[in-house]
């Protein structure tokens, strides 16, 4: 044990404190001196070094790597409140008894995060918790873990040699300070982090030992009603109580955090199906009957689970975290106060991979600048001469083949991607209309766009705010979008006035737009959905809509343009019907603007 008294008496001041006289190396931990060398010291005060340890509750250890075994000081077991320091004799089953959460911040600070190797020792301290009755009983302590990690010739750790100290009384009076690094601060429990760290320490182990662990992913229904009806300070005091609850009936050994506002996630240890089904329906149940005193009134809340088994069914925590919200999902549609557990889908783990594979080859797209804009002209009605040009997008792939928008669109918009994508066509627009000084421009923004201030400052940037450039542009926004916060829309078209843009509402009459809102917000162009141009011949309904909405249309002053035209006869009734711009195949296809032939000159 020489290398462990030698490092301990390097690193902890009481060891330091020898009687004068003292000869260095006198005594190691737990070993007595020989009887003639006791006796001779007798007189002496001479200072037992375990003794000190333990009184001032640290021991010391070293640790090698190679071999995993653990050295430790004779007091260890006592200090650390372990039935013998067999049960910690391996640096696995050290691990094993420190919080889960705390896993990677104490495997970090001892032994280094992955990175290049460096030379020399590494120093380190560091605090976790720790439970030497295991994770399962009430009992637990907080230690402080400082020494040095001993590298080898290739910068990697070869052995650690360390102090402990139980560190109780003053961990809690430097965690009310430091709380919120581990603890949500409305519901006390793990954070988000700690939680997903804590997720990853059980999905490790559970693949090294091969036994079951679950995670269960709760969310309290209706917040958006209470929060309506009471307000949102009575919503955190229902959230918080939740939070309480589920903490009050889990063991000591499960992990409860916040996940997202609505939701909590349950880490339970050695739980395979069946019992990972009763717990859930047993918090379902117990949160179900509890009532929950609020500053408002007494109020009741249910919840709804979704369930994953680790590691049979994630492997990894994205992983965990996706098949357990699968799971909720599926534990809401069918009622609310519910439990599912989840079980893959082929078709949906297809879809999942499909979308994964279309969000790559959009963000590569982006930044490899394979984004190309495509024009489709929009004609004057009486003359059929184009007056100006939508801007498409088409994303080529690396092959070089061409894939249109309508293939990736969608689901970019749902991944939150369309302002990237949004502001790409404004700068390739914007280019466009630089190059070709005679040519009008319409740029389609999506609704989050619609409600983008950066927007708005990238098109004053690129365009340097000359009007010769703007006032050939019409920005059209959907209708959904600009009723969704109209006024938000009324300030976006606004600003787009000023700047000498015009603008058009979209695919109007799929949405709930009053002809009202119309006027209200300004707009200079209405462009008529193509479901209600398509088969008009054969549609008088349609040919009613399309008749009032020119009527109105001319009475506001506004231009209209009917989408989706596809043959003479549709045209000639547009034409009858008083529509002053028509866009779709019989017109013209998107022409990639790289191969466009250019406009005649004014």
């Amino acid at each position: 044990m020489s290398s462990v008294r030698d490092f301990a008496e390097a690193h902890t001041p009481a060891l330091r404190m020898r009687s004068a006289g003292e000869p260095s190396g006198s005594r190691g931990f737990g070993r007595e001196p020989p009887r003639e060398e006791a006796d001779e010291a007798a007189p002496r005060s001479e200072l037992d070094l375990v003794g000190i340890l333990s009184a001032v509750q640290e021991t010391a250890y070293t640790w090698d790597l190679e071999s995993d075994r653990i050295e430790w000081a004779a007091n260890a077991a006592k200090v650390l409140g372990v039935r013998s320091a067999e049960l910690i004799a391996s640096g696995a089953d050290f691990q094993f008894l420190i919080a889960p959460e705390h896993h990677q911040r104490r495997a970090e600070a001892v032994l280094g995060p992955a990175g290049d190797p460096v030379e020399g020792s590494v120093q380190f301290r560091v605090q976790y918790r720790f439970s030497p009755g295991g994770r399962r009983t009430a009992g637990s302590l907080w230690l402080e873990d400082h020494g040095q990690s001993v590298l080898d010739e290739n910068g990697r750790p070869q052995t650690v040699c360390g102090v402990i100290r139980v560190i109780n009384d003053r961990y809690w009076e430097e965690q009310r300070l430091l709380h919120r690094s581990d603890h949500d601060e409305l519901s006390g429990q793990l954070n988000r982090i700690r939680l997903t760290e804590a997720l990853g320490s059980i999905l490790a182990r559970a693949e090294r030992t091969r036994r079951t662990a679950c995670f269960l992913m709760v969310a309290v229904d209706n917040m958006a009603t209470i929060n309506d009806s009471f307000g949102f300070e009575v919503g955190d005091e229902v959230l918080a109580a939740v939070a309480q609850i589920i903490r009050a009936h889990m063991r000591v050994g499960d992990a409860v955090g916040r996940y997202s506002s609505n939701k909590f996630g349950i880490i339970l240890n050695d739980c395979g199906p069946g019992a990972m089904r009763v717990a859930a329906e047993r918090l379902v149940r117990i949160v179900r009957d509890t009532t929950i005193r609020t500053a408002a009134c007494q109020l009741s809340a249910t919840i709804s689970i979704g369930g994953v088994l680790l590691p049979d069914q994630a492997s990894t925590v994205p992983q965990a975290l996706g098949h357990a919200l699968q799971a909720l999902d599926k534990a809401k549609a069918r009622r609310h106060d519910g439990f599912a557990a989840y079980a893959p889908c082929v078709s949906t783990e297809e879809a999942r991979q499909r979308n994964i594979s279309i969000a790559d080859e959009v963000i590569s797209a982006l930044e490899q600048n394979r984004m190309l804009l495509a024009l489709q002209p929009i004609v004057d009605t009486r003359t059929r001469k184009p007056a100006f040009y939508e801007c498409l997008l088409r994303m080529q792939r690396p092959d070089g083949s061409i894939v249109s928008a309508g293939e990736f669109i969608p689901l970019a918009e749902q991944l939150g991607l369309s302002r990237f994508i949004d502001r790409r066509v404004l700068e390739l627009a914007v280019d466009f209309a630089k190059e070709n000084p005679a040519i009008r421009l319409s740029i389609n923004v999506s609704g989050y766009t619609s409600s983008d201030h950066e927007w708005l400052v990238a098109l004053h940037r690129l365009t340097g705010g000359r009007r010769q450039i703007t006032e050939r542009l019409t920005i059209e926004i959907t209708e959904t979008a600009a009723i969704h916060d109209l006024d938000v829309s009324i300030a976006f078209v606004d600003t787009l006035k000023e700047l000498g843009c015009r603008v058009a509402i979209d695919d109007f009459g799929a949405g709930y737009t009053s002809f009202k809102n119309l006027k209200t917000l300004n707009v200079d162009m209405v462009k008529i959905d193509g479901s209600f141009i398509r088969n008009l011949a054969s549609e008088p309904d349609n040919q009613v809509f399309i008749k009032t909405l020119v009527e109105i249309a001319e009475t506001f002053n506004l231009e209209t343009v009917a989408e989706w035209v596809g043959d003479e006869e549709t045209a000639q009734m547009m034409a009858r019907a008083g529509i002053t711009h028509q866009q779709g195949f019989y017109f013209g296809q998107p022409m990639l603007a790289n191969t466009f032939p250019g406009v005649p000159k004014d």
